[in-house]
């Protein structure tokens, strides 16, 4: 038995991490995969049995975990992303929610042939929009700064929303009367916010006093978070059932918005910890699914999709926002993106075994989880494949987009982006040198404060017009992490570094494009501005010019074509220009 136990968490273990790896590495959204191989291993071979493995354990271990998922997505939600967009989420919550949970109650009712109650319970769980899929997909298409915000502030704000609306429901399909009904549903209403607001503003604030007199030393305070989330949220289920989600995404909101504590390692942890849960928690969901349930969905689910993709969500969100002064292309594409995600998935297996043990008949409880399940394969494939495509048709992405991230603020390298961004370019400076960051501002620079090799800074940063990454630093071997971290952001091709000096050589396999040219290292760059180099622009009249003003002491560093594309000179490849173009490089004093 022991033995059992411990092939079939190693083996879950394998699977769910081996399908992170797998989807990086052929590109396609690990939540797919994640799905994929759940069912194999379940429901089509039987190679792994979820009840007989975890039994009782299953499910508060899927509490705990989404509990730790939604206090990290919590720990994304910084006030002043928002900005002038607050009013736009909060209607797609106030108006969106109560519009999806009608439109798809209805849906499932005409096309799934699924009695009231058990459709109002599926169309509370469809509300939600999972933030585990949006977020990597923004990531992946870099949609302007507007759009990316509203998307991940809705899908991380509406999962408690959702799993709370879904604990109302089940309280009311339990009720004996719809008097007695009316009454449960504003009661536990009032608990559910009371209890978990007030318990996640308590627990952030004991953290905060904690950690701020380092009480708890900083090399503790990764697994105090995790006590914290976990007692925080038993202890507000055990209160009111569900008001634990309201406590850890009010904890994370806290954390991330307050000024005394620096929450940057944790949310490292967390987003480190975050993966592992999804991956673990999608196997074995998936693989609890039984064969009937694959089976059993019938041709109204089609029905069913196609309303809830082409008029529900568009129709919420047309709604939402009204008077938002949105561009009808943002809100086509907002319209468009609403896959569903951990939440969905796990809030819908949870009701469907506890409706089971309370005898409801009126129709199979497992189909909550079929129909789930199809509605988050379907929305992840579909909005995968074509998020991009709609997010370009709609100019609200770039194809080609030639912003620059340069990673180092030291001196010479604030020279060179505010030569670029003077020329019509975005740029974006990233150093953990606080003096650094503060002369770029002062220069009027976008900064980035903090550590480039960290997770956070992928979901930190807007890299909406963003092509490519420039490592300046002094030390080569952060520029060499750098240009690894961020291939999982731009093109192989669009990762740069400065060359190395002769005694810093690292693998060409693990490092990015030698910029510029080879004997243009840091101690050169740093050596001839600090003798008066300047960043100046060279029209180029004809190919000989350039090749005179390179021989004359200039380094050239970019070309910029009338068509404002932007080309790096390399060391390996010299960029194609014409006449008409315009060499950036740097003069000698």
């Amino acid at each position: 038995m022991h033995n059992d136990l411990l092939v079939g968490i190693a083996l879950v273990t394998f699977l769910g991490i081996a399908s992170q790896l797998i989807a990086w590495r052929v590109g396609i959204p690990s939540i797919l995969l994640l799905l994929g191989i759940g069912i194999v291993s379940g429901p089509v071979t039987g190679v792994l049995d979820v009840n007989a493995l975890l039994g009782d354990l299953l499910f508060p271990a899927v509490s705990l975990s989404v509990a730790i998922i939604l206090f990290e997505g919590g720990l994304g939600l910084r006030i002043e992303d928002l900005k002038e967009d607050a009013r736009v989420v909060w209607q797609l919550i106030i108006i969106g929610v109560p519009v999806t949970l009608l439109l798809t109650t209805g849906s499932a009712m005409i096309f799934l042939d699924l009695g009231f109650e058990l459709a109002l319970l599926l169309g509370a769980v469809l509300v939600v929009t999972g933030p585990t899929v949006i977020i990597p997909l923004l990531k992946q298409i870099r949609p302007e700064a507007r759009v990316g915000h509203v998307l991940r502030w809705e899908g991380i704000v509406i999962d408690p929303v959702g799993a709370t609306l879904a604990v109302l429901v089940f309280e009311e399909i339990l009720v004996l009367s719809p008097q007695e009904g009316i009454a449960v549903f504003f009661i536990t209403l009032a608990r559910t916010l009371i209890i978990g607001g007030a318990g996640g503003w308590l627990a952030a604030q004991v953290m905060i006093f904690l950690y701020s007199r380092y009480i708890v030393p900083f090399s503790l305070q990764n697994p105090a978070s995790l006590m914290f989330v976990i007692v925080a949220f038993t202890a507000s289920n055990v209160l009111q059932a569900e008001a634990g989600l309201v406590t850890v995404t009010v904890m994370g909101f806290v954390m991330a918005n307050q000024k005394r504590v620096d929450v940057r390692h944790i949310v490292e942890f967390k987003e480190n910890l975050q993966i592992l849960l999804i991956s673990l928690l999608f196997i074995l969901l998936a693989a609890r699914l039984r064969p009937e349930n694959l089976t059993s969905l019938g041709w109204g689910v089609i029905p069913f999709l196609i309303v809830m993709i082409l008029v529900t969500r568009p129709l919420s969100v047309y709604l939402s926002t009204i008077g938002s002064g949105m561009s009808w292309q943002e809100r086509l594409f907002i319209g468009w993106m609403a896959p569903r995600g951990i939440v969905a998935a796990a809030v819908s297996s949870i009701f469907a075994e506890e409706l089971a043990q309370e005898g409801f008949t009126i129709n199979d409880p497992e189909l909550l989880v079929s129909y789930t399940f199809a509605v988050i394969i379907t929305t992840v494939t579909l909005y995968s494949l074509t998020a991009g495509h709609v997010a370009r048709a709609l100019n609200l992405t770039e194809k080609f987009p030639q912003g620059v991230l340069i990673v180092g603020a030291q001196s010479w390298a604030r020279k060179i982006a505010a030569e670029l961004q003077n020329m019509g370019f975005r740029v974006i400076v990233a150093d953990s040198n606080s003096s650094h960051i503060q002369a770029a501002q002062q220069q009027a620079l976008e900064t980035y404060y903090g550590n480039i090799l960290s997770e956070i800074v992928l979901d930190d940063l807007d890299f909406g017009g963003v092509g490519r990454m420039l490592a300046l630093t002094p030390n080569h071997e952060v520029n060499s992490l750098a240009s690894l971290h961020f291939r999982n952001v731009f093109d192989k091709e669009e990762v740069y570094q400065l060359p190395a000096s002769n005694d810093e050589a690292i693998a060409e396999l693990l490092s990015g494009r030698e910029l510029f040219d080879h004997h243009v290292t840091y101690n050169y760059l740093s050596t001839l501005f600090r003798e008066g180099g300047k960043v100046s622009q060279l029209p180029v009249d004809d190919t000989d010019g350039v090749s005179r003003a390179i021989e004359n002491g200039f380094t050239p560093l970019f070309v910029v074509t009338p068509q404002r594309q932007l080309k790096v000179w390399t060391a390996e490849e010299t960029p194609e220009f014409n006449a008409g173009d315009t060499v950036v490089g740097v003069t000698q004093g």
